[in-house]
């Protein structure tokens, strides 16, 4: 269980360090993903399901509405 959780943090920054060094909204997202998913994971392997499950809702939410805006930006050329 320790080298589970241990894992699952090693995860957790590496999805970080995606997010912050791509400079493309899509790589960024993708990492934002993982990083939600692996600390629901987290979550979970420490016994807490239902704040895991609420945690990736309001994140798959709120990392909806930054897509759609970073992309909406970057698509329009004015």
């Amino acid at each position: 269980r320790t080298y589970l959780v241990l894992f699952w943090g090693i995860c957790l920054v590496l999805g970080a360090l995606e997010v912050a060094s791509n400079p493309s909204p899509y790589y960024r997202v993708l990492g934002l993903v993982v990083g939600s998913v692996v600390a629901c994971a987290w979550l979970v392997s420490l016994g807490a399901p239902f704040i895991s499950l609420v945690l990736f809702l309001g994140y798959l939410g709120g990392m909806l509405i930054a897509f759609v805006y970073s992309v909406s930006l970057t698509a329009d050329p004015y």
